[in-house]
C-alpha cells in the first residue's frame, strides 16, 4: 500500500473521529455553555489527557514504535512477540500503580492544573470529583497506545485511527441521556461526562484488543513479581525505557506549556478555559487529519528505512510528508485567520453558547492558525528524529520554545486576554518546526529534492485566491444573527468551504503544481 493511500485511510477515518468530537463539542457547548461547571469538566479531563501524553501516545510511542519497527526488521516477528509481552508487562504495572496515585492525590493535581477554580469552591469540588472517576482512562488509553503501535507497525492503521470515534459517541451518548437521568437524581448533570469518558476508553481498549487477538499480537501480560523483574531487565524494553527518558522530558516542556496557560486562563474571566478549549477542539480538525495521519504512517516507515540503512528513502519520505503539509495544511490556516466566525458559528452557536462566547473563541481559533503549519509540520519532522531513536534534540527544541512562549504570554495576554494563550502556543509551534527542519538539514538526514522555491510560490498564490473569496464570505453573511441558523447556516458555509477548495485546487492546477506526484509516492 502506497503512503499516500495509508495516509488517505488514516486521514479518512481520523475525519469521521473528528467529526464525531465536534458534535460531542457541539453537545456539550449547548447543554452546558462556557459556565464554572463546564471549566471544571474540562480541567479534570485535561490531568488524564496529561498523563497519557506520558504513559501513552505520546512519550511511549515516540520510544516504542522505532524499537519495535527496528526488531521487526532485524529479528522477526517471533522476537518482537516477546518484546511486546514484556513491554506491556511493564506498561500495565506503572499504570495500576499510577492510577492509586491519581485517585489519592486527585485534589492536588486540580488546584496544580487551575488553583483559579478556587474562585467557584463548587467548580473545584465538582473538578476533583470528576478526575477520581476519569484517572483510570489514563490506563485504557495507555494501552490504546501499545495496541495502537503494534497494529500501525504492522501496517494495519485502520482499527487504531478508527477507535477513537467510540470515545466521542459514548460521551455523545452521556450528555444527550446521561445528563438529564443524572439530574433526574439529584446528582451534578455534568458528571455524566466523566461516566462517558471512562467508558470510551474502556470500549477503544476492548476494540483494539480484539483487533490484537485476531492477528495474534494480544500482549500476555504477567502479573507475578517474576515476570516483572523479567521483562524489566529485558534489553529492547530497557532501550524504551532509555529513550523514554528524553521522551517524557518533551512531553513534560508541552504540559508545563499548557499547564501554565491553564493556570492563567483559569485566572481570567470566567469561561477563558473553555473558549479556549472549544477553539482547540476546532484546531484539531485539520491537524489530526493532516499532521496526525501523516507522522502515524511515517513513523514505522522511517524507523524500517533507518533499520535497513536507506537514507534515500528516508529523506524522500520526509520531503513528501513536508509537501503535503504545504499543501494542505497552509490552505487550512488561512481559513481559520480570515473566515473563523462562521467556522466557530455554524458549530458552536447554539443553545447556551451566546454571540459574546462565538467572538471570543473566534479570537482564541485564529491564534492557533497562526501555528498551524508548525503543528502539522512537527508531526512530520519530529518522527524524523525518534525513527533515528534521537528523543534529546526534539526536547532541547521543546525546551527553548517553552521559554519563548511564556515570554510572548507575558507581553501579550495583558493585551489580548485569553487568545494570546493560543497565538504564543501558535508561534511556538513556527519556530520549533523550523528548528527541527534546520537540524535535519544540518545532519545531512533531510536533504529537500529540487523545486521547493517554485512549489511554494504555486501554493501560497492558490492561497491568496481563495483568501480573497473566504474574506467575501465572512463579511457578507451575518453568520451570527438570530434568523441564520440552523441547516441554513449549516447548507450556505458547506457551499463555501466546497467554493473554497476548488478555487484553490483549480489555481494549483493552472500554476502547473502536479499532485498526481504526491497521490502516487
Amino acid at each position: 500500500m502506497s503512503l499516500f493511500k495509508s495516509a488517505s485511510i488514516v486521514s479518512l477515518l481520523t475525519l469521521l473521529s473528528r467529526v464525531t468530537g465536534l458534535v460531542r463539542e457541539l453537545l456539550i457547548a449547548s447543554t452546558f455553555g462556557a459556565s464554572a461547571m463546564t471549566d471544571a469538566f474540562n480541567v479534570a479531563f485535561r490531568i488524564p489527557n496529561l498523563f497519557r501524553r506520558f504513559f501513552g501516545e505520546g512519550a511511549f510511542s515516540q520510544a516504542f514504535v522505532p524499537v519495535l519497527a527496528t526488531c521487526k526488521a532485524q529479528q522477526g516477528e517471533a522476537a518482537t512477540r516477546v518484546l511486546i509481552d514484556r513491554v506491556a508487562t511493564v506498561l500495565a504495572w506503572a499504570l495500576l500503580l499510577l492510577s492509586v496515585i491519581g485517585v489519592l492525590g486527585a485534589a492536588g493535581l486540580v488546584w496544580a492544573m487551575a488553583s483559579g477554580l478556587k474562585q467557584e469552591p463548587r467548580g473545584f469540588e465538582v473538578a476533583v470529583v470528576m478526575t477520581r472517576w476519569m484517572f483510570p482512562y489514563i490506563a485504557f488509553m495507555s494501552l490504546v497506545a501499545l495496541g495502537a503501535g503494534v497494529l500501525n507497525t504492522w501496517k494495519r492503521f485502520a482499527v487504531p485511527a478508527a477507535t477513537p470515534v467510540l470515545l466521542n459517541v459514548c460521551m455523545i451518548a452521556a450528555t444527550w441521556l446521561g445528563s438529564p437521568w443524572f439530574r433526574s437524581l439529584g446528582l451534578e448533570p455534568i458528571y455524566a461526562l466523566a461516566g462517558g469518558v471512562l467508558l470510551g476508553g474502556a470500549t477503544q481498549l476492548a476494540v483494539q484488543w480484539l483487533a490484537l487477538k485476531r492477528m495474534g499480537l494480544h500482549p500476555r501480560m504477567g502479573w507475578r513479581w517474576s515476570a516483572l523483574r523479567v521483562a524489566w531487565a529485558d534489553a529492547g524494553t530497557q532501550n524504551i525505557l532509555r529513550l523514554m527518558g528524553p521522551a517524557l522530558l518533551g512531553v513534560s516542556v508541552a504540559h508545563i506549556s499548557m499547564l501554565i496557560n491553564t493556570q492563567i486562563a483559569s485566572h481570567l474571566r470566567s469561561g477563558s478555559v473553555s473558549w479556549i478549549t472549544y477553539a482547540d477542539r476546532l484546531m484539531e480538525f485539520p491537524t489530526a487529519m493532516l499532521g496526525v495521519a501523516m507522522g502515524v504512517v511515517l513513523m514505522p516507515q522511517l524507523a524500517s528505512a533507518r533499520a535497513n540503512g536507506d537514507a534515500a528513502k528516508y529523506s524522500g519520505m520526509l520531503d513528501w510528508g513536508l509537501r503535503l503539509v504545504a499543501v494542505l495544511a497552509v490552505p487550512c490556516a488561512v481559513a481559520l485567520l480570515v473566515f473563523p466566525t462562521p467556522l466557530v458559528a455554524v458549530l458552536y452557536h447554539y443553545g447556551a453558547m451566546t454571540e459574546f462566547d462565538v467572538q471570543q473563541v473566534t479570537y482564541a481559533l485564529m491564534g492557533w492558525g497562526v501555528g498551524l503549519v508548525g503543528i502539522v509540520a512537527i508531526k512530520v519532522l519530529a518522527p524524523g528524529y525518534y525513527a533515528n531513536q534521537d528523543t534529546r534534540t526534539p526536547v532541547r527544541v521543546a525546551i527553548g520554545v517553552l521559554v519563548l512562549t511564556q515570554l510572548l504570554n507575558i507581553v501579550l495576554v495583558p493585551i489580548f486576554a485569553h487568545a494570546a494563550l493560543t497565538l504564543s502556543i501558535g508561534v511556538g509551534a513556527m519556530v520549533n518546526a523550523a528548528w527541527l527542519l534546520v537540524g535535519l538539514i544540518r545532519r545531512g538526514s533531510y536533504r529537500p529534492e529540487p523545486g521547493w522555491a517554485v512549489f511554494m510560490l504555486q501554493v501560497l498564490a492558490a492561497c491568496v485566491l481563495m483568501a480573497v473569496f473566504l474574506m467575501w464570505a465572512n463579511g457578507h453573511f451575518g453568520w451570527t444573527a438570530s434568523g441564520f441558523q440552523g441547516f441554513k447556516r449549516i447548507w450556505l458555509i458547506a457551499l463555501i468551504l466546497s467554493a473554497a477548495a476548488a478555487i484553490y485546487f483549480l489555481a494549483i492546477w493552472v500554476t502547473g503544481l502536479k499532485l498526481r506526484q504526491l497521490v502516487r509516492r
